[in-house]
């Protein structure tokens, strides 16, 4: 564990390596191990190092606002892209159509990173516990033969 000021922060990894981790979709605490069970079904801790992604209730709202912002910056950049490579005569119906498909695949696309995401910059800001420490040791130790 590093030492920042006079706290222990677990884990030692900075924020980029935290981000890193995310984005790749392991666990932002030891990244070994898969945080997602399939693409839309995230695992409730990691099998590794036993860390429980839902720190409290509620946890998630951050994950659904860069969800939110992700998909809005999808449709935004396909709309307004659209609409400059075909001016003057831009196709209405067509980027109309583009628009709508983006808007309702973009979500399911992003929800498994921005919920990565957002656990590991809660991370980076806001250490562990000394009960989660302990209830992730215990779930390992329960986990291993």
């Amino acid at each position: 564990m590093a030492r920042y000021g006079d706290r222990m922060r677990d884990p030692a990894a900075g924020f980029w390596t935290l981000v890193g981790r995310a984005l790749r979709r392991r666990c932002p605490r030891c990244g070994n191990g898969p945080s997602f069970e399939t693409w839309l079904r995230m695992a409730e801790n990691c099998p590794a190092c036993g860390f429980r992604f839902e720190r409290e209730h509620g946890f998630w709202v951050g994950a659904m606002i860069i969800n939110t912002i992700l998909s809005f910056a999808s449709l935004l950049a396909v709309f307004v892209g659209g609409w400059v490579a075909f001016w003057p005569n831009v196709p209405w119906t067509g980027l109309l159509v583009a628009t709508v498909s983006v808007a309702g695949v973009t979500p399911l696309l992003y929800y498994p990173m921005s919920k990565s995401l957002w656990s590991a910059i809660e991370m980076s800001y806001h250490e562990l516990e000394p009960a989660e420490r302990t209830a992730a040791n215990a779930r390992v130790a329960q986990n291993s033969p």
